[in-house]
C-alpha cells in the first residue's frame, strides 16, 4: 500500500476494509469473532475497540495455516469455524449463508470463483468426478495446474471437531516456506473425508486488496453495488457510476439523485427528494417533496417536507428545517431551528437560533452568537421580517411580527408588530474633496 498505516485500516466507502468484513461476518451470528492480527497490531486494536473482538495476535507471520493454529487456545469447544480474509471487503452475508448451506457433509468448504486471469490465486483441484483433491498455490503449481480457472478465495468453512487434527498436520514443505492453510484440503482427502468447494457467482466479492489500484477497483465495485441497490428501490440516478454512498441511505418512492452526489452515515429520503448535483449529505433526514439543489454541504440534519436548500448552501450540525423552509444560497446555518415557510435566501449566517414560522430574513444577516467564550441564542418569533445586512447580537429576542430595518445591529430585545431600525444618520460632508496621489 505504500503506507504506514495497516493495509486492512484503509478505507472503503468511508469505514476500514476490515471493518466491512467483520460487519458482514457478524450478520451470521457467529458464537465468536477472533481477528488474527500482527503488522500494526496496535492500531488494528485501537481502531476496532469497543466491538466484542477478540484478538488473536501472530507475532511471526509464518503463513495462513499458522495464523488460524494461533486461535486454537481462543475458541470455545468444537463450533465450526469460518476464516474470513481482512483484506476481502466486498464479501456478502448471502454468499456465505450458500458456502454454509451447500456445504453439507465436508469436513472442509472453500469458496472459489472463476478467474478470467488466474495468475496469483491459488487453484483448486478436481477429479474426474469433479471432487475436490487438493488446493494448489501459484508458487507450486505445475503446467497443468496452473491451467485451471478455479481459484481459491482464501475463504473456508472448517467443521470445528477436525480443526485441531488437520491443523496439528500442517507443514512449510513448500516453496514460500510456509504453513499454507490450503494444505488442510489435501489432508483431509487423505484421511478419506469429503472436501466441498463452492463456486461465488460474482467473483467482485472475492476482490481482495493489496495496492492502491486493487483499493480503487473495489471502491468501483462497492459503488456499483449500492448504486444497483437504489435503482432496485426506484429511484432515479442520473449517473449510477457517479455517486458515493459511504453508509446507509433509505429511499422513498420516486426520489432522484444528480451526479457526483456523496452520502455518509444514515441518510433517509422520502417520497419524492431531488437531490442536485455535487452535494454531501451525512447523517440526515430529508422528509418528502424537499429539494436540495447542487453543491450543498449537509451534516447532521432534520428537514422538513417541501423544503427548499441551495445551491451552494452549508447545514451544519443541529438544524432543523420546518415544512416550507426556503434556504438558499451562500447560507450557513448551524444549531438553528428554523420554522415552517420561513426563509433565508442569500447570504447570511443563522446560528444557535429559534426561529418561527412564516420568518423571512434579509440579504447579509447574521446572528452574532459567540461572545468567544460562550455561544448565545437568538430568539425569532412567527411573523418577523428581519431586513437585509442586519447583525442579531445574542441574546437577543425579536418579537412576533416585528419588522427589522436593513442595515440594523441589533442588541436588545425588539418588540413585535413594531418597525425597529438601529443606523448611524446618514451625512453628507459638502467640504470635502478626494484624496490625490503627492507629486
Amino acid at each position: 500500500m505504500k503506507s504506514s498505516r495497516p493495509k486492512v485500516l484503509h478505507a472503503l466507502a468511508g469505514k476500514p476494509l476490515l471493518q466491512h468484513v467483520v460487519d458482514t461476518g457478524r450478520g451470521l451470528e457467529p458464537a465468536q469473532t477472533l481477528v488474527v492480527v500482527g503488522h500494526g497490531a496496535d492500531a488494528v486494536r485501537e481502531a476496532m475497540q469497543g466491538q466484542d473482538l477478540q484478538f488473536v495476535e501472530q507475532r511471526e507471520q509464518l503463513g495462513t495455516g499458522h495464523a488460524l493454529q494461533q486461535c486454537l487456545d481462543s475458541l470455545d469447544g468444537d463450533n465450526d469455524v469460518l476464516v474470513l480474509a481482512g483484506d476481502v471487503p466486498l464479501i456478502r452475508a448471502e454468499t456465505l449463508q450458500k458456502l454454509r448451506a451447500e456445504a453439507g457433509d465436508a469436513v472442509v468448504a472453500v469458496l472459489s470463483f472463476i478467474a478470467d486471469d488466474p495468475q496469483g490465486y491459488g487453484r483448486v483441484l478436481r477429479d474426474a468426478g469433479g471432487e475436490v483433491t487438493a488446493i494448489v498455490e501459484q508458487k507450486d503449481t505445475d503446467d497443468e495446474s496452473a491451467r485451471v480457472g478455479e481459484c481459491n478465495s482464501g475463504i473456508l468453512l472448517i467443521r470445528g471437531d477436525r480443526l485441531r487434527e488437520l491443523l496439528a498436520v500442517l507443514d512449510n514443505r513448500n516453496a514460500q516456506r510456509e504453513y499454507y492453510l490450503t494444505d488442510i484440503v489435501g489432508h483431509a482427502v487423505g484421511a478419506g473425508d469429503r472436501v466441498a468447494a463452492i463456486v461465488c457467482e460474482q467473483a467482485g466479492e472475492v476482490s481482495g486488496v493489496n495496492d492502491q489500484r486493487q483499493l480503487a477497483a473495489v471502491e468501483a465495485l462497492y459503488r456499483a453495488r449500492q448504486a444497483n441497490l437504489l435503482m432496485s428501490r426506484g429511484t432515479k440516478l442520473y449517473d449510477p457510476a457517479r455517486i458515493d454512498i459511504r453508509g446507509e441511505v433509505e429511499v422513498g418512492s420516486d426520489v432522484e439523485i444528480d451526479v457526483n452526489c456523496v452520502f455518509e452515515g444514515a441518510v433517509s429520503l422520502g417520497d419524492g427528494v431531488r437531490i442536485g448535483a455535487n452535494c454531501v449529505i451525512r447523517d440526515t433526514r430529508i422528509a418528502a417533496g424537499s429539494e436540495i439543489k447542487p453543491m450543498c454541504s449537509i451534516e447532521d440534519a432534520d428537514i422538513g417536507e417541501g423544503v427548499s436548500i441551495g445551491p451552494f448552501a452549508r447545514i451544519r450540525p443541529g438544524t432543523v428545517l420546518g415544512d416550507g423552509a426556503r434556504i438558499g444560497n451562500f447560507v450557513e446555518t448551524k444549531q438553528a431551528n428554523i420554522g415552517p415557510g420561513s426563509k433565508v435566501n442569500h447570504l447570511s449566517y443563522i446560528g444557535d437560533t429559534e426561529m418561527g414560522a412564516g420568518v423571512n430574513i434579509g440579504a447579509g444577516t447574521i446572528t452574532c452568537n459567540y461572545d468567544g467564550a460562550n455561544k448565545l441564542k437568538t430568539i425569532i418569533e412567527d411573523g418577523v421580517f428581519i431586513g437585509s445586512d442586519t447583525q442579531l447580537v445574542a441574546p437577543v429576542r425579536v418579537a412576533k411580527n416585528a419588522t427589522v430595518g436593513a442595515g440594523s445591529t441589533i442588541t436588545k430585545d425588539v418588540p413585535g408588530d413594531k418597525l425597529t431600525i438601529s443606523r448611524a444618520r446618514q451625512v453628507t460632508i459638502e467640504a470635502w474633496s478626494k484624496p490625490r496621489k503627492k507629486g
